[in-house]
C-alpha cells in the first residue's frame, strides 16, 4: 500500500529553534561541536535554550499585553513561524493554513493555573483560553494575520510529522495551496519530568559517570547502555509547504507513509519497531 501524490510538494522554508541555536549556522556549529547542550535543573539533566535565545523569547513576550499571559510552548511557535515565513516570502494575504501540534502543550501555564485553584479554590479568567491545546495555532495566525483554517492536534512524539502529514492531504484535496506545518514544545517543568521519571525512562544525573558518557550524557546511539537516558529539551519547529514545484524548493515531497504502533504496555515500541518499517516502506 502506499500513496501516490498528485503533485509534488515544495518544501520552501525551514525554521527552528532548540538548545543548538535558532539561525542554521549556529545549529550547524552545534551539531559539529564536540560537547552536548544539556544543563543540571533540579538535580535532574535538561535541554534548555542558549540565554540569548532566552532573550528574544521573552522580548517577543514583552512586545504585546496579550502575549504575557501566554504560555511558552505558544511564544516558541510565534516564534519560530515568523521566521518560516519571512524565509518563504509568504505573505497574511496568501491565505495559507496552519497546522501546529505539541505532545504537552501549555504545560507550564497549565500547572501554573492548577497550582493556583488548588490554593484559591477559584480558577483565572484565562486559564481555560490560554492552555487548551487549539491555541497555539490559532495564536500564530493571530500573530501573522492569516485567513486560512488553523489546525491543533497531539500525537505524542509523532505530533509534528502529523502536522506535515495533514498540511500535504489539504494540499493534495485542492483546498488550499500553501500550509505552514511544525510543533512546539516546551515541557521543561518539575512535573512533566516526574512523570517521565515514574515510567523510567529518564536519564539520571549521576557524577560517577565514565568520560564518554559525561561527555554524551543521553547515550542516545548506545545500544549497549544498560539504563534509559531520555532526557526532556524544549523548542520548536516549522516548515513551508507550496503544492507543486517551486524555484525556491529546499527539498521536495513526493511519498509519504504512515501507521501505528499497536501497543503492548503503556510505553510501547515493538522490538524491531515495525510501524517505522511500514511508514518507510508506503513512502
Amino acid at each position: 500500500k502506499y500513496i501516490l501524490l498528485q503533485h509534488p510538494i515544495s518544501i520552501t522554508a525551514l525554521s527552528s529553534i532548540s538548545p543548538l541555536g535558532k539561525t542554521p549556522e549556529s545549529i550547524w556549529y552545534n551539531y559539529l561541536n564536540a560537547s552536548h547542550c544539556f544543563t543540571e535543573k533540579d538535580g535532574v539533566l535538561v535541554a534548555t535554550f542558549p540565554k540569548a535565545l532566552k532573550v528574544d523569547i521573552e522580548d517577543l513576550r514583552q512586545s504585546n499585553s496579550k502575549y504575557r499571559a501566554l504560555d511558552h510552548s505558544v511564544l516558541y511557535a510565534i516564534f519560530s513561524a515568523r521566521n518560516a515565513i519571512k524565509s518563504a516570502g509568504w505573505k497574511a494575504t496568501d491565505n495559507f493554513g496552519i497546522n501546529i501540534g505539541s505532545s504537552r502543550g501549555a504545560t507550564a501555564l497549565f500547572e501554573t493555573y492548577h497550582e493556583e485553584f488548588l490554593k484559591n479554590n477559584k480558577a483565572e479568567t484565562l486559564s481555560s483560553p490560554t492552555t487548551t491545546l487549539g491555541n497555539i495555532s490559532s495564536w500564530v495566525a493571530h500573530d501573522l494575520q492569516t485567513q486560512g483554517p488553523e489546525i491543533s492536534h497531539s500525537i505524542t512524539c509523532s505530533t509534528a510529522l502529523h502536522a506535515m502529514l495533514n498540511g500535504i492531504a489539504w494540499i493534495n484535496s485542492g483546498m488550499c495551496d500553501k500550509f505552514l506545518v511544525g510543533g512546539s514544545e516546551a515541557p521543561l517543568t518539575a512535573f512533566t519530568i516526574a512523570q517521565m521519571q515514574a515510567l523510567k525512562i529518564y536519564a539520571k544525573c549521576d557524577v560517577s559517570l565514565s568520560a564518554v558518557e559525561t561527555l554524551y550524557p543521553n547515550q542516545a546511539l548506545n545500544l549497549n547502555k544498560t539504563e534509559n537516558s531520555m532526557i526532556l529539551g524544549e523548542g520548536a519547529a516549522m516548515a513551508c509547504l507550496e503544492s507543486g514545484t517551486t524555484k525556491n524548493a529546499l527539498a521536495q515531497i513526493v511519498g509519504i507513509g504512515y501507521a501505528t504502533e499497536i501497543l503492548e504496555h503503556n510505553a510501547s515500541l515493538s522490538t524491531n519497531a515495525i510501524c517505522f518499517q511500514r511508514s518507510m516502506r508506503m513512502a
